[in-house]
């Protein structure tokens, strides 16, 4: 089986399906920061979907115009035309000619402008103590399991009464930390979804 990343450059989820010897590719604009530039292809993701190369794809399209937690800019961006772009590029990803994709992005607009996502899930589902809501859109997937179910670590709460993971508020203004997919969730996709291409569609349709 042959797996593009696409639009990742920390390697998270490339680097666990490699150590089950899957050959699996990072594909980003920017350089790879996980440390295997030999596994990365720095470069347009959408040329590697559509190279009819890969039979998986997980990918992870820029949630900065999409993301409703932005959404007081959002009518400077419909207007500027950045929204519509990032909708377009999520779609072509979407649509890319692979037999099983996963595309990931938080709470955002897809689920009115495309459809609702067909799994939402935590870190705390999979070991990590952390809360980032997560939404999965699949085509010709079985659902992610829970492997390790956990606390969903410290919280603060603002002036304004808002709550927010502090692991969050933290990072507040580092887009690449943020991003990076939890160990545990990156774990789970290799091992869960390692024998894909051994199986039949049907198969993976009834296994949801």
């Amino acid at each position: 089986m042959k797996v593009l990343i696409a639009c990742e450059e920390s390697q998270a989820v490339t680097i666990e399906f490699r150590k089950l010897g899957i050959e699996a590719y990072s594909c980003d604009v920017k350089e790879c920061t996980g440390g295997f530039p030999e596994w990365h292809i720095k470069g347009d993701a959408l040329i590697e979907a559509y190279s009819g190369k890969y039979d998986l794809m997980i990918a992870h399209p820029p949630c900065t115009h999409l993301a409703v937690s932005g959404a007081r800019h959002f009518k400077e961006k419909i207007k500027d035309g950045r929204q519509k772009a990032s909708i377009e590029f999520f779609m072509k990803l979407a649509n890319a000619p692979i037999n099983h994709i996963v595309i990931e992005n938080p709470i955002c607009i897809m689920s009115k402008v495309w459809r609702e996502p067909d799994q939402i899930i935590q870190p705390y589902y999979f070991g990590d103590e952390f809360q980032k809501t997560t939404c999965l859109w699949y085509k010709n997937m079985p659902y992610l399991k829970p492997t390790k179910i956990v606390s969903k670590g410290e919280f603060v709460t603002f002036s304004s009464g808002k709550r927010m993971s502090k692991w969050y508020a933290e990072s507040f203004g580092d887009g690449t930390k943020r991003s990076k997919t939890f160990k545990g969730i990156s774990e789970a996709m290799a091992n869960q979804w390692k024998n894909l291409s051994k199986i039949s569609i049907q198969q993976v349709l009834e296994l949801k």
